[in-house]
């Protein structure tokens, strides 16, 4: 598989991204600068963390209008696979490519620390080789998480199994002390309509090598990797 993966200035994420993917799940990766217009034939597009264009204005408010984007949206309409991490995520919303926005953290502070998440449902490229009993230890690092829609938008995205991930504590209880930022119905991670743009909030990356002593991220792009290649 061919993996794209876009550097915005102010992406700080995009080599542990680099790494993970052609180091450790050994495929080949090309790094495609914001300004560039050519997406090189990848299979997948990557929009790591970081803080594109320092978060002015709004995070991925900016980076959203890059000439990049424009490509990646046209690439996300004819069913390519996209996927974004915590400042991705958010560059995703600000496109229109994912439902809701990401908010200010309820407390206002940065928060930088490991947290649980679980999945919502097992039906999608993401999710689909997990374990919906099996909480996940993944780290997050972020000052605008907070994830909010609609209550009408939240309830087509219930029905349409567009709820990726959920906070909840490390025996998997989804509960208010295990939001971590306030996100409405501890909302980690969610899907388009198609299912074919992914968004989450905690970093896979930072959770999918050996020597951090912690491997719970690899799950997530071992079931990326098995549905490109399914559907390649």
């Amino acid at each position: 598989m061919k993996f794209g993966v876009v550097i915005f200035p102010g992406s700080n994420c995009d080599m542990d991204m680099i790494y993970v993917l052609r180091n450790i799940m050994e495929q080949e990766v090309v790094e495609l600068w914001h300004k560039d217009t050519d997406l090189q034939n990848v299979d997948a597009i990557v929009l790591p963390g970081g803080f594109s264009y320092g978060d002015y204005l709004r995070s991925g408010a900016i980076a959203r209008y890059s000439p990049i984007m424009e490509k990646v949206i046209e690439f996300a309409h004819h069913g390519g696979f996209v996927f974004g991490v915590c400042n991705g995520f958010q560059i995703l919303c600000e496109s229109g490519l994912l439902p809701g926005a990401l908010l200010h953290n309820e407390n206002q502070k940065f928060i930088c620390k490991n947290v649980y998440i679980i999945p919502d449902n097992t039906t999608n490229a993401i999710t689909h080789k997990l374990d919906k009993q099996k909480p996940l230890k993944i780290p997050i690092a972020h000052g605008e998480g907070r994830y909010y829609a609609s209550e009408e938008t939240l309830q087509q995205m219930r029905v349409n199994g567009q709820i990726l991930f959920r906070y909840c504590n490390q025996h998997g209880e989804i509960t208010s002390e295990a939001n971590p930022n306030g996100s409405i119905e501890n909302i980690a991670g969610v899907c388009n309509q198609k299912k074919n743009v992914f968004g989450m909030m905690p970093h896979p990356e930072r959770a999918s090598d050996d020597e951090l002593g912690n491997t719970d991220g690899y799950a997530i792009f071992e079931s990326i990797l098995s549905h490109l290649i399914h559907h390649k």
